[in-house]
């Protein structure tokens, strides 16, 4: 049983010529973790998932495309404004530096 994401990382893990056991230390999580995650047993956290997509090089949105979610979904009940679409878009930024901006700007967007 595997699930599209878990396919998805095992392929591009396999792309970047990395074992299962490197990527979870890279990661921070157990290679046991990671075989469940790509064999659809198990669904990572946002943060396993944006720790994934920043140590294979990808967009953490293309992660969550194919997860079927999407990031902070509490948070995009709400309108996002034309900064967060451009810190979310931008390719430049890893997930985390994208994260770290998210939350500095919410932090003072939301002041009134």
């Amino acid at each position: 049983m595997t699930s599209p994401l878990g396919e998805f990382i095992r392929r591009q893990r396999e792309l970047r010529d990395l074992s299962m056991r490197q990527l979870a230390g890279l990661v921070g999580i157990s290679n046991p973790y990671l075989s469940q995650i790509e064999h659809g047993l198990r669904e990572p956290s946002e943060k396993v998932l944006d720790a994934i997509a920043e140590n294979l090089q990808l967009s953490a949105d293309v992660l969550y495309e194919q997860s079927g979610r999407r990031p902070d979904e509490q948070a995009d009940e709400r309108s996002e404004s034309a900064v967060q679409a451009a810190i979310r878009a931008d390719p430049r930024l890893t997930a985390r530096q994208r994260r770290a901006l998210l939350d500095i700007y919410e932090a003072f967007a939301d002041r009134d």
